[in-house]
């Protein structure tokens, strides 16, 4: 089964991208055929400065393979290394209504949000479709939140086979009902676009607590009960913890002189720890970036291997592909 997902180097990665996406790209490798890659076109929607989304890109990468990513193993590249996916792009975007664009929440959901509207913002849902469709993806592990974009995908691809026949294969979401949303730290979903994010690699174990201690509780005094299902730390807590550690820690909410302050410690040790072999990694490769950039442009060579044959079906089937 070929597994495919990518991440938005949009800034440093959040326990967001980790439980969302990147924790099961990682443990998929083991058994399924692993797509992973670096999805720097989509970060313009949110990331004008040319510098930072060249630098984020690589730091996206270097966090990837610090998590555990064999690039031996899987094909892992950089999304802009293999420009011809906005001329894939176009050939779908000829068969995506406007209103199913219209209906996508995320635009709804960014826009609200203050950040201002443009046409790669609109058309995004287009490019992930070309993304997943390019390397025919049978699942695509994602956030709830993108379970409508793997949705638009489908619909864009069946409207495309039924012009043009079964050349695209319909991709099924994948979706961690356990983690469908990690919070952030004001209670919304965590999202770099949302300034509520913890990330994965914290400069420091200080760093971390300050975050942990800033996310919202309501004001239950010390003493008495805390209902663990309706709190931020709690939530944040049990995507860590063992079922063993999960159940001390709601006997601590329910039984009272417990605080919120003790609970934003405790997340944070366990936070920290969690990641404390992938940050030694991630120091390895930080010191060599040269190996970084290879690993993402051999697997751009391995990936296009895959998409340039399909693409040139496409372009036959569409008839830009011509000859005398």
């Amino acid at each position: 089964m070929r597994v495919l997902s990518g991440i938005q180097p949009s800034g440093e990665l959040t326990l967001g991208n980790y439980f969302g996406m990147m924790k099961r790209m990682i443990r998929y490798q083991e058994e399924n055929e692993l797509f992973a890659f670096i999805v720097n076109f989509h970060a313009q929607t949110s990331l004008a400065d040319g510098e930072k989304l060249s630098k984020y890109t690589i730091e996206a990468a270097i966090d990837f393979l610090a998590l555990g990513l064999d690039p031996e193993r899987s094909v892992f590249w950089a999304q802009s290394d293999i420009p011809e996916i906005h001329e894939f792009a176009w050939y779908l975007g000829n068969f995506t209504p406007m209103g199913l664009l219209e209906r996508c929440h995320s635009f709804k959901d960014k826009t609200a949000k203050g950040i201002a509207a443009n046409h790669g913002l609109f058309s995004y849902p287009i490019l992930m479709a070309a993304d997943i469709l390019a390397f025919s993806a049978d699942k695509i592990p994602v956030g709830k939140d993108q379970k409508q974009h793997v949705e638009v995908t489908r619909d864009i691809a069946m409207k495309f086979n039924n012009q043009y026949g079964e050349i695209l294969v319909l991709p099924e979401p994948d979706i961690d009902d356990a983690v469908a949303v990690v919070p952030g730290i004001d209670g919304n979903k965590m999202s770099k676009s949302y300034g509520n994010t913890i990330n994965i690699f914290e400069p420091s174990k200080k760093v971390l607590r300050k975050k942990c201690m800033k996310i919202v509780t309501d004001t239950t005094p010390l003493e008495e009960p805390k209902d663990p299902d309706k709190c931020n730390v709690f939530a944040l807590y049990k995507l860590f913890a063992s079922a063993k550690q999960t159940k001390e820690m709601r006997k601590n909410y329910e039984a009272g002189n417990y605080g919120y302050g003790h609970a934003k410690q405790a997340l944070c040790d366990i936070v920290w720890d969690h990641f404390e072999e992938a940050r030694e990694r991630r120091e390895e490769y930080s010191q060599d970036r040269t190996s970084v950039v290879r690993i993402l442009k051999k697997g751009a060579l391995k990936a296009r291997e895959v998409f340039i044959p399909m693409l040139k079906k496409v372009r036959r089937a569409v008839g830009t592909h011509y000859s005398a």
